[in-house]
């Protein structure tokens, strides 16, 4: 798998988000390009920005026992997986607006780099190491580039 803290990795990344217009059509599902977009930036928002409410200790205890593996792993998603009520995007988007917003939030990560991710809190998950961060990141942001041919 990629490395979303390597240089060239987010080059290649950001490149590929280059390649979308707000005309680019899904090869599966039902998210049009800027709602892909911002369904990308929920991931970042909730390492960076304090827009979502934290699961309760339960609700976190189910996500770590039954969805974490699934998030952190390198196995790919399938195709139209299922996804968390916080990720799915019911409202028209700016698709330049998300855009801009998901190229920032990747630079930063990679800016910041792993040793600041090993071991830090994720929102649903608990302490993740590196490599779960790198994992959850870049397979998520494929997954939607690929589905939109980029």
């Amino acid at each position: 798998m990629k490395n979303v803290f390597n240089i060239n990795d987010t080059t290649e990344l950001l490149r590929r988000i280059d390649n979308l217009n707000n005309k680019s059509k899904p090869c599966w599902g039902t998210m049009d390009v800027a709602k892909m977009l911002a369904h990308c930036n929920v991931t970042y928002e909730l390492v960076y920005d304090n827009k979502h409410p934290k699961p309760n200790a339960f609700k976190k205890w189910l996500l770590k026992l039954f969805v974490k593996n699934i998030v952190v792993n390198s196995t790919p998603y399938k195709n139209n997986s299922r996804t968390a009520p916080e990720f799915i995007i019911n409202s028209d988007k700016d698709f330049e607006t998300e855009k801009a917003r998901l190229k920032t939030y990747i630079i930063k990560t990679q800016e910041l780099g792993e040793k600041h991710f090993d071991g830090k809190e994720s929102h649903s998950f608990g302490k993740l190491t590196k490599n779960e961060w790198n994992n959850m990141f870049y397979k998520h942001l494929d997954h939607h580039l690929t589905q939109f041919g980029v």
